[in-house]
């Protein structure tokens, strides 16, 4: 489908962050969520989380840049059909790359049903 006006899609991940449970929220640490339209290097990909997952973080870890999570606004609605189905996607991308953040592997993610 074509893709949605940045400002739209920006608060479908607005939303989608707001579903994720408060307590894990709180546990996120130095990271920040923004909306791309593509990753130049790999245009297909939907999500990207850079940064150290607090699994790798240790006593040497500070004054870091915040983690990023981009979330691809073109590549996501390239694969969609519906509205419906960006919400759904855009849903899965952000909790994927969450998951990232604490660590959690592809084939982790796969096990649980995200991706």
């Amino acid at each position: 489908m074509k893709a949605l006006p940045l400002e739209q899609f920006e608060e479908l991940v607005a939303d989608a962050l707001d579903e994720v449970p408060a307590g894990l929220m709180a546990l996120m640490d130095n990271v920040v969520v923004l909306v791309e339209d593509r990753n130049p290097e790999e245009p297909e990909l939907l999500g990207l989380y850079e940064g150290f997952a607090l699994t790798e973080r240790g006593w040497h870890y500070g004054g870091e840049l915040p983690d990023r999570i981009m979330i691809y606004r073109e590549a996501i609605c390239d694969i969609c059909e519906t509205e419906d189905d960006v919400v759904e996607e855009v849903m899965i991308t952000v909790v994927h790359e969450i998951a990232h953040h604490f660590g959690i592997e592809e084939e982790r993610l796969h096990e649980l049903g995200w991706g």
